[in-house]
């Protein structure tokens, strides 16, 4: 019996011709398919980084061209410079570690009281109604302003740090939390009742789910804000962390340091915020599914 090979070798040249040409449209849509989503791809990646990018070179330019004084703005190129020496000599892992800790502990405790609170508040509304008056007075009052308070009552070591990024983180948790229990439609509550849900059922399975995005907004913003604060409280007695060495890189006029930190900085808060984004992202898949099928 003879193989394929042979049968296809013996055709017509016509034919055979006529068999590649198909062969070849067939694949066709399939390389357009690919090239436009390549394309796509080249485009987004385009758009999130042209600002950037122009960003950076305007920095580089302003110093290098005498338009402003790089004894107070160092173009990025030496900024690098500086954030490499920082590795190389080891020390940025001391501030980096200080830092992560800080912010992370404040966080996390924020994150706890904040949600505590606002289920609390949202699920018993005459608790709302009356601690409304207190937490709309007191969540007005910068936790910059509560340092000294902090200092008073914790001392200048850790305590009082995280105390500032507590208090700075804790707000946004609570309203948003507070905020989406409100919002949760009564209908829902009362059909599970209906139907002889437990209050803990109720919670689980009605109540938090409806709530979580608002939740998750909420610790998206505490992010940014323990970042914030974490500068303020490392600026006044510390001893380590980026926003320390930011200070003490002004004071001895080590400008090009200073900027290393600034930039350590923001790095580390787009980690957290990245991290924090992915988490929103995996625990609301049902929310992208519903988006995408709409």
């Amino acid at each position: 019996m003879p193989d394929r090979s042979s049968a296809t070798a013996a055709l017509p040249a016509s034919e055979q011709f006529a068999s590649d040409t198909a062969a070849s449209q067939s694949k066709e849509p399939a390389r357009a398919a690919a090239f436009s989503r390549v394309r796509a791809h080249a485009v987004r990646v385009f758009e999130r980084s042209v600002a950037l990018v122009a960003f950076l070179l305007l920095w580089e330019f302003l110093p290098r061209a005498g338009i402003v004084n790089s004894a107070y703005l160092s173009p990025p190129s030496a900024v690098l410079v500086a954030i490499a020496h920082l590795f190389e000599s080891g020390e940025v892992w001391k501030h980096l570690g200080s830092s992560a800790f800080r912010s992370i502990a404040g966080l996390l405790l924020a994150v706890a009281a904040g949600i505590i609170g606002g289920f609390l508040l949202g699920w018993f509304r005459r608790a709302e109604r009356i601690a409304d008056p207190l937490y709309q007075l007191l969540r007005q009052v910068s936790a910059f302003a509560l340092f000294p308070v902090f200092m008073l009552f914790l001392g200048i070591g850790e305590s009082s740090k995280i105390a500032i990024i507590v208090w700075a983180a804790f707000w946004p948790v609570l309203l948003n939390t507070l905020s989406g229990v409100k919002q949760v439609e009564r209908i829902f509550i009362d059909c599970a009742r209906s139907m002889g849900a437990k209050q803990g059922f109720i919670f689980a399975k009605v109540i938090l789910p409806a709530a979580l995005p608002q939740i998750l907004t909420g610790i998206r913003l505490a992010g940014a804000y323990s970042i914030t604060a974490l500068v303020a409280a490392e600026m006044i007695g510390a001893r380590s962390g980026l926003g320390f060495y930011t200070l003490n890189s002004q004071e001895t006029f080590q400008i090009p340091d200073m900027y290393a930190g600034i930039v350590l900085l923001a790095l580390f808060g787009l980690l957290i915020n990245y991290g924090l984004s992915l988490l929103e992202r995996k625990l609301l898949r049902w929310r992208v599914g519903i988006a995408q099928n709409g």
